[in-house]
């Protein structure tokens, strides 16, 4: 365990054991915690802090509840949490109930297996606290039974076929917990359409004001924190409405503005460049033949 002056840092399986007075784990890497008791006070861990491992969470209750009118609400049979390594935990989060399962999982437990980089692909590990997976009562009985298996091998043997069959059962929780958010897109559709046409206004204002000028093409995380959640769940929702990601919208709505002002003005394709948040115009005119299969000039001709 360590701490400086703004965050405490768990290196360890065996450190977060010791700060919880836990037995010491069965594996180095890998434990799983039981808590449907809620014996165990999981707000001793310190906030702010970071973890050297994954973690991932079952909460029979989630806090946070979000409700938009009459259309929209989230289940309250609990649900799932994620952190990846070297992500900090702010003061705001996991604070309350922690009825459930936690397993944290040390990056080196993966090494040798397709999982290792797999599961930097799960773009859910940098979703915020607020953003939590929440499941429907028959989500929840496929999720706890998945827990329930891991827990069984952990408690019953240790031997050559362990690791294989609880990375089996973390890389099934995984895409349970992908297909479970394809279904929390679409029933906070009202919501995630909502964010999309702030997001819209907020690129079509950027690149139609002088802000592109002194700011720059926007990026994700700056667009994510003006829509206060986080870029990857930004990027997900996005894909899950358009099958654009967040960049990919960039993109296409500074092409559609690039061709607005191509079509309308006579202003040099380097004065465009500029306009929109280019330093160099052949940056420009690479992003606009890439997106468009012609060059600005090209384009311009096409209507002259």
């Amino acid at each position: 365990m360590e701490k400086d002056n703004t965050r405490f840092k768990l290196n360890s399986i065996a450190d977060a054991h010791r700060l919880f007075d836990l037995p010491k784990p069965l594996h180095p890497l890998i434990t799983l915690v039981n808590n449907l008791n809620n014996q165990i006070d999981l707000n001793r861990l310190p906030r702010p802090h970071v973890l050297n491992f994954y973690k991932i969470s079952f909460k029979t209750k989630l806090t946070g509840k979000l409700r938009y009118g009459q259309g929209y609400y989230d289940f309250e049979e609990g649900g799932l949490m994620f952190a990846s390594p070297g992500q900090v935990i702010s003061n705001d989060e996991e604070i309350g109930e922690h009825t459930g399962y936690t397993i944290l999982i040390h990056p080196d437990f993966f090494l040798g297996n397709p999982l290792s980089k797999k599961i930097k692909e799960y773009g859910f590990f940098s979703y915020a606290v607020n953003e939590a997976l929440h499941l429907s009562d028959k989500e929840k009985e496929t999720i706890v039974a998945v827990f329930e298996i891991m827990e069984e091998e952990f408690n019953s043997r240790i031997d050559d076929f362990s690791q294989d069959i609880i990375i089996a059962q973390i890389e099934l929780l995984l895409n349970y917990a992908e297909r479970f958010y394809k279904r929390q897109f679409i029933t906070r559709r009202f919501v995630s359409n909502d964010l999309l046409q702030k997001l819209e206004a907020i690129l079509d204002n950027h690149f139609s004001s002088q802000s592109a000028i002194s700011e720059g093409i926007p990026t994700v995380q700056q667009l994510a924190e003006q829509l206060n959640i986080s870029a990857s769940y930004l990027s997900d929702m996005l894909r899950s409405l358009t099958g654009q990601n967040a960049q990919q919208l960039i993109h296409h709505r500074l092409i559609e503005k690039a061709k607005e002002i191509l079509s309308t003005s006579d202003q040099s394709v380097a004065e465009i460049a500029y306009q929109l948040g280019f330093e160099h115009p052949q940056s420009f005119s690479r992003l606009f033949k890439t997106k468009t299969n012609l060059t600005p000039q090209e384009f311009r001709r096409s209507f002259n």
